[in-house]
């Protein structure tokens, strides 16, 4: 069996467990191949909106099988779970923990003598806090594009392809999108910055990102619908992003050119 690669602290966010669009066997595989001292389950990790909707009720064996080995990994790891907006349905029990598990809202993770904030980062996010009808529509919307990423992902498949996420290349070339995820990052750190926080880590956005906002660090794990992403914390003190497809950070004008191979029609330059 492979030896595992030992972490200080592994952070994964937006599982979505309980969609049709969670990746749960590549979470699953990425888990028995990475071990850490802490795992943060920074939100979505289960996707209550999903499940509540009924028709798209997508709860597998797999699912189970993540959740299992999540709750196997407590016996040597220290596990906080973040509550998230999709799976809200935990503000009625957290504060909780048990054995060695904590269920909370946010956190204070400290390592190497530096504060971090931990939050899914819905709280800070407008749109989920004050549209909620808005954000619950935009949900909609985003599953049409995840049809679209699993036509494409299909297409790739058949050419010996990997797999390659359509939406995340449309977050990072629309104008208004790059703004508000401009806005996220900017507020998150801003908000760090009060608790007296050296940088803050989130999830939310689906947008994976390591970087300084003035002198705060910025750390968001990205998801495992499109990006397949987590951060680490190595003994260093670095954080890194890894992702489990090691491609997905290709540039925008070769995805272009296959997405357009993948599904035959021409794609503008501007996406």
């Amino acid at each position: 069996m492979q030896n595992k690669i030992h972490h200080k602290t592994i952070v994964l966010s937006d599982l979505h467990l309980g969609s049709k669009w969670s990746n749960a066997a590549e979470v699953l595989d990425f888990l028995r191949k990475n071990s850490c001292d802490t795992l943060i389950l920074c939100g979505d990790i289960i996707d209550g909106w999903s499940i509540l909707r009924g028709s798209n009720i997508k709860w597998r064996r797999i699912h189970t099988n993540v959740m299992k080995y999540i709750l196997s990994m407590s016996e040597t790891t220290k596990i906080v779970y973040i509550r998230g907006n999709h799976d809200d349905f935990l503000d009625r029990i957290q504060p909780l923990s048990f054995a060695n598990i904590s269920i909370v809202k946010d956190y204070i993770y400290e390592s190497f003598g530096k504060r971090y904030l931990v939050t899914h980062g819905d709280e800070f996010d407008n749109i989920t806090t004050n549209w909620r009808w808005l954000s619950k529509l935009g949900d909609i919307g985003y599953t049409l594009l995840l049809n679209l990423n699993s036509f494409y992902n299909k297409r790739r498949s058949e050419r010996n392809l990997t797999y390659r996420s359509i939406s995340s290349i449309v977050k990072r070339k629309i104008k208004s999108s790059i703004s508000y995820i401009g806005d996220y990052e900017n507020h998150l750190a801003e908000v760090a910055g009060k608790r007296n926080c050296a940088g803050v880590i989130c999830g939310h956005i689906h947008h994976p990102e390591n970087k300084f906002i003035g002198d705060l660090l910025y750390i968001n794990s990205g998801d495992w619908v499109e990006s397949l992403s987590a951060a680490t914390e190595e003994y260093d003190g670095t954080w890194k992003i890894i992702y489990y497809y090691s491609d997905e950070t290709i540039k925008d004008n070769s995805v272009r050119t296959s997405l357009q191979g993948a599904l035959g029609i021409r794609v503008p330059a501007t996406i």
